[in-house]
């Protein structure tokens, strides 16, 4: 079962570039990307995005400085959370054939004591955060969430710069369940890091 649609689900963008048939690519294929590119397999086929735009790229920075300031610093801050969290940027991860890479992820420390010094992660985090982008949403909300969900992923954000808008997913049996959706300039505490509150605002490209 896929996350719901919502209106902060975009149309499409076509990538030029030129990748192996669909089924047929490898690790290899995807090591050979130029380096403007991240790669991800899913069923053998290979999805190739360029790196970012500016509302895609602060959005991502945004939601890292909250989280790791807050959440990941040994010990947690002064007078905040205890900490308690892993908090990375693009993580590489491995699920059997299939590699994924997800804007932010997020590890409890209790399932994942140490970072190890490997190329990628085969535990799956405890939460991630996909920026949704036109040349991306469709990947991310139709194949990547399911396999997410199927590693024992808790917790998904699917943040819209252009919309200015956070879906807050939570895993079930039955499948994703949107709990929440925060715009704007809201300041609100998110799960699964509802001790301290978040400015959306701080989110968004200023506009015009």
């Amino acid at each position: 079962m896929s996350a719901p649609a919502t209106q902060c689900e975009m149309p499409p963008m076509s990538d030029t570039l030129e990748l192996p048939l669909p089924g047929q690519a490898t690790y290899a294929d995807l090591e050979a990307l130029p380096e403007r590119y991240v790669g991800e397999l899913i069923d053998g086929t290979l999805y190739a995005q360029a790196r970012p735009a500016s509302p895609h790229a602060l959005a991502a920075s945004a939601v890292g400085a909250f989280l790791f300031g807050a959440f990941a610093r040994r010990g947690g801050r002064e007078g905040g959370p205890p900490g308690g969290w892993w908090i990375l940027y693009e993580p590489e991860l491995h699920f059997g054939a299939d590699v994924l890479v997800p804007d932010l992820a997020g590890w409890r420390r209790e399932r994942m004591p140490v970072i190890a010094n490997v190329p990628w992660f085969e535990l799956a985090p405890d939460w991630l955060c996909e920026v949704l982008s036109p040349s991306t949403e469709r990947l991310d909300r139709r194949l990547k969430l399911e396999r997410y969900r199927a590693q024992g992923v808790g917790h998904v954000w699917l943040v819209n710069p252009l919309s200015r808008c956070i879906e807050v997913l939570r895993a079930s049996p039955a499948g994703w369940l949107l709990v929440a959706t925060h715009v704007d300039g809201e300041v609100v505490g998110i799960e699964p890091f509802a001790a301290l509150s978040l400015d959306l605002a701080e989110l968004w490209l200023d506009t015009p």
